[in-house]
């Protein structure tokens, strides 16, 4: 898979402790909530609310243009970004397959800049583009999401192991690398978490309302 850059930022290490949220000992108040208030997915990420994108893949199929790609084209969601990915027929040539891949970029920029506004307004997240010729996945300019981490020498280690052996260019390089590895290895099972997690937010939402009836208590006392 061709990438116009890696899905993680070139120094998340070496230029020290990044500052904390909240306070000078990271305790307080969080990613600008209320003291005591929880942010993010309930009983999970800590992190701000995003517009629900489980009919993304829907809207997407039925707003792109039927000319576009000559296969059906995949959509994947994650909290940050929607990444739309359309097959294209092969050409005979390497030469061909890269000038297939620049025909379909240029000219259909602007629509893809009109519907990325659209899909961005309606669930909350940046949208990026690729095509897949003949198995091989190129994807356009994406989004990095730079990733905050503390790692112990050890792990510091691999990551350098990775480097000194040209696997990788950089630690992130090298990191992004372990973690496209693992997800390959392991996707069965986070299928199976994914899917655990979604029967518990579903089962949350059809039980009663905690907040509320605790409001409702106190008023009665």
């Amino acid at each position: 898979m061709n990438h116009d850059n890696f899905p993680f930022g070139e120094h998340p290490f070496g230029r020290g402790d990044a500052p904390r949220r909240g306070g000078p000992h990271g305790h307080g108040r969080g990613r600008g909530g209320k003291r005591g208030e929880r942010v993010g997915r309930p009983g999970g990420w800590q992190q701000k609310d995003v517009p629900d994108a489980g009919d993304a893949e829907q809207w997407f199929l039925g707003r792109l243009p039927d000319d576009w790609f000559d296969g059906t084209a995949t959509v994947e969601v994650d909290r940050e970004e929607i990444v739309v990915i359309g097959e294209l027929n092969a050409p005979e040539s390497d030469a061909g397959v890269e000038g297939r891949i620049a025909r379909f970029r240029e000219s259909t920029r602007d629509d893809r800049m009109r519907i990325a506004d659209e899909a961005e307004a309606r669930y909350g997240r940046k949208v990026a583009w690729g095509v897949t010729i003949d198995g091989d996945t190129t994807l356009f300019t994406h989004l990095a999401v730079p990733v905050m981490t503390r790692l112990r020498q050890p792990e510091r280690k691999v990551l350098d192991t990775l480097v000194d052996a040209g696997v990788a260019r950089s630690r992130a390089d090298a990191l992004a690398w372990a973690v496209r590895l693992t997800g390959d290895h392991i996707d069965p099972w986070l299928a199976e978490l994914r899917e655990a997690m979604a029967k518990v937010d579903d089962l949350r939402a059809q039980g009663p309302d905690v907040r509320n009836t605790s409001t409702q208590d106190d008023e009665t006392d």
